[in-house]
């Protein structure tokens, strides 16, 4: 009847995840691309800024000559190419966006290479062709936000798309927005030897942060750095060119090199075709789906970006998987406060569940009280070895049973640790489960392990 059991609308992660799942069920399954096979996160985002950052993180090392002297080790004169390390990223991201076709490939998933769009209930339009499959997945991922009165030129004025492949180190660079994009591109460009000044419209740098993480975070990441920063004001107008001019909302204009805007994500939501089932996004822009992922059309799914829930590559992962398993009749919901998140800037922040702002709203809602436990890389010993002992682990946690609400974490491979953290939750573990695992001596593991035990000697 159908020409596919499962067909899914854009190949980054989420969809590429769907796939593989799809087929090990049995399902026959095909995946529409109009652009780049990996999407988002393995063309202009997780994958080329990271090895961004592989690169950056080592030039930041090797200059930090002190902490160099303190391990007993003395380095001359650090220099980098900046053309082989954006080559390194490029190279990366040609050999993870091959290796996404081939397993699919492999594995005999059809790739419809074209713009795909809802043509009716279980029709997709590829073309000049319709399809036809028994169910279908929107996975169309996100593209950078960009305010009105910020216009781009791709050179001057660019987003986190244009900026991964480094062009050219600009002396004076304006970031405008302090969240983990922000932070990652002023991590790289100080430790290349820009000058940075940071502009955010709300008054906390790092709103999305917990409070306590972004505090150290700004002490560490920020201060010490060659970074300005605005707050509470809002750039009302970026103009390209040489300079780049920025007329901030408090009357001041900025002249720069170059302005990266960093100022989040929208969803590729339009022109999907979705009134052809009475389907429309909602006023953000994302369409709207319950815990299983459904959309509430029929045989219709949503998955990643697209869907707003939580925009992380692996969440959409987990979210193509949620949706195979409720399409092969196993019921199944996706457990977002379990999925952990990470800014690879240097020390990394690493973070699942709530913050404490969360946490408390979510306790006077609901009738409870909170508790709150630290620990601090100062105080571990991997850490002292390491000379590298910035750092907090924090937890956040119901009083009245006992189970993690969030774990955030602030220090030396911070996007490691947290996974434990995220597997405790995954487990509805209590915080005095918790303190009896045992954890290897001396690993960084063990600021947490510490962070638990503290918490149980207190109550």
């Amino acid at each position: 009847m159908f020409d596919y059991d499962l067909m899914i609308i854009g190949a980054g992660v989420g969809g590429h995840g769907a796939a593989l799942h799809g087929v090990a069920q049995g399902l026959k399954t095909a995946i529409v691309e109009a652009s780049d096979m990996g999407g988002t996160c393995v063309n202009r985002g997780c994958i080329p800024s990271k090895a961004l950052l592989a690169a950056a993180g080592r030039v930041r090392e090797l200059k930090a000559k002190s902490h160099l002297q303190a391990l007993g080790i003395t380095v001359g004169e650090v220099n980098f190419d900046r053309e082989q390390i954006a080559r390194h990223a490029a190279t990366t991201v040609a050999k993870l966006r091959d290796d996404l076709s081939h397993s699919l490939q492999r594995l005999g998933v059809d790739v419809i290479q074209g713009r795909g769009k809802i043509a009716g209930v279980q029709k997709v339009q590829v073309n000049d062709r319709v399809y036809s499959a028994k169910d279908v997945i929107i996975a169309t991922g996100s593209k950078p936000f960009v305010p009105p009165g910020i216009t781009l030129d791709g050179k001057t004025v660019f987003t986190s798309d244009e900026g991964i492949r480094l062009d050219w180190l600009p002396q004076w660079i304006a970031i405008i927005g302090s969240g983990y994009i922000g932070l990652e591109f002023s991590d790289i460009y100080t430790a290349l030897g820009c000058e940075i000044t940071m502009i955010e419209a709300l008054d906390q740098l790092m709103p999305g942060f917990d409070p306590d993480i972004a505090k150290l975070a700004e002490r560490v990441l920020i201060k010490p750095r060659d970074i300005e920063t605005y707050r509470g004001v809002l750039a009302k107008k970026v103009t390209p060119g040489s300079p780049v001019t920025i007329e901030l909302g408090n009357g001041e204009v900025l002249e720069v090199d170059a302005c990266l805007v960093a100022t989040g994500r929208v969803p590729l939501s339009q022109d999907l075709g979705l009134e052809t089932v009475g389907l429309s996004p909602n006023k953000r822009g994302f369409i709207e789906v319950d815990d299983r992922m459904a959309t509430g059309v029929d045989h219709l799914w949503a998955i990643g970006d697209v869907t707003g829930k939580m925009m992380l590559a692996h969440a959409a992962a987990a979210q193509g998987v949620t949706v195979v398993e409720n399409i092969c009749g196993r019921n199944r919901s996706v457990d977002y406060l379990s999925i952990p998140a990470a800014a690879f800037t240097h020390p990394e922040i690493g973070f699942v569940g709530l913050t404490e702002p969360q946490a408390q709203e979510k306790a006077q809602a609901e009738g409870f009280t909170i508790g709150v436990g630290r620990s601090y890389f100062k105080g571990n010993s991997k850490a002292i070895a390491e000379g590298e002992t910035d750092g907090l682990a924090k937890i956040i946690y119901r009083q009245d049973d006992r189970t993690l609400l969030g774990v955030h974490i602030f220090g030396l491979h911070a996007s490691d640790l947290i996974q434990e953290a995220a597997q405790a939750i995954a487990s509805r573990a209590t915080v005095d489960q918790l303190a009896f695992c045992v954890h290897a001596h001396p690993t960084l593991s063990e600021v947490l392990d510490e962070a638990y035990k503290s918490i149980m000697r207190a109550n």
